[in-house]
């Protein structure tokens, strides 16, 4: 039977954040934001194994109130880009090649048990695997280096991709290791080698932040999920 692994590439300095620390690293709801995605796929007992793949400059880990069980690993195997730092740690973990891989984003800390279990399984039993994703809800526009639109383009079967992205531990490592250039994505590395993975529905507050404001509206989306929950119980 295949087991599901987690790697959450953290190797990265959010630029557009405008701050001091790394945005995985910073608060959300009383934690670091890197501290809600492990607290995430711990809670999921389908979850053999979490891998964090940090910048070997990293020291700000150390601070993290995280209960570090077996299911933790710690890899300091940050490269120049999230596929070479996905790649390397592929190449320090020890799983069997059919494996499932879910490579999930360090700044998407919205991730639901139901987005979580929607995705495994949808995917479990799949020939190639798979990603979250939302559908386009907005007009898009392509624009020119001037910022004027140039055309409308339609948003039909038009998707946003999310993470975890999810696939067999020898076929991602040789998408990532053989993809010519920089994929945005895994799913764009495993898209190269002739596949096309399966899109899998998932949720507006599994978002990514890249810019201040996304942190606000996480905060209250959290606020509001705790005061739901102390109202139930």
């Amino acid at each position: 039977m295949s087991l599901f692994h987690v790697i959450i590439p953290a190797a990265g300095i959010g630029t557009r954040m405008e701050n001091v620390l790394p945005k995985q690293y910073l608060p959300l709801a009383g934690e670091p934001i890197i501290t809600h995605i492990v607290e995430t796929f711990l809670a999921n007992e389908s979850i053999a194994s979490i891998h964090l793949a940090l910048s070997p400059e990293d020291e700000f880990w150390r601070d993290l109130a995280l209960t570090v069980e077996g299911r933790v690993h710690i890899h300091a195997t940050g490269g120049d880009s999230r596929a070479e730092t996905v790649l390397n740690t592929l190449a320090a973990m020890s799983v069997a090649a059919d494996d499932w891989v879910l490579v999930h984003d360090a700044a998407r800390p919205g991730l639901t048990q139901d987005a979580l279990n929607r995705l495994l399984q949808a995917l479990a039993n799949d020939a190639v695997g798979g990603l979250l994703a939302l559908p386009v809800a907005d007009t898009i526009k392509k624009s020119n280096e001037m910022n004027v639109v140039n055309e409308t383009v339609s948003r039909q079967n038009l998707w946003q991709a999310q993470t975890p992205q999810m696939f067999r531990y020898a076929m991602l490592k040789q998408a990532l290791a053989e993809y010519d250039g920089l994929p945005t994505d895994e799913a764009e590395a495993i898209e190269a080698l002739g596949f096309s993975p399966k899109l899998v529905h998932g949720e507006w507050r599994n978002l990514k932040v890249t810019y201040p404001e996304d942190l606000t509206v996480l905060e209250m989306i959290f606020t509001y999920a705790a005061h739901q929950s102390q109202e139930q119980h």
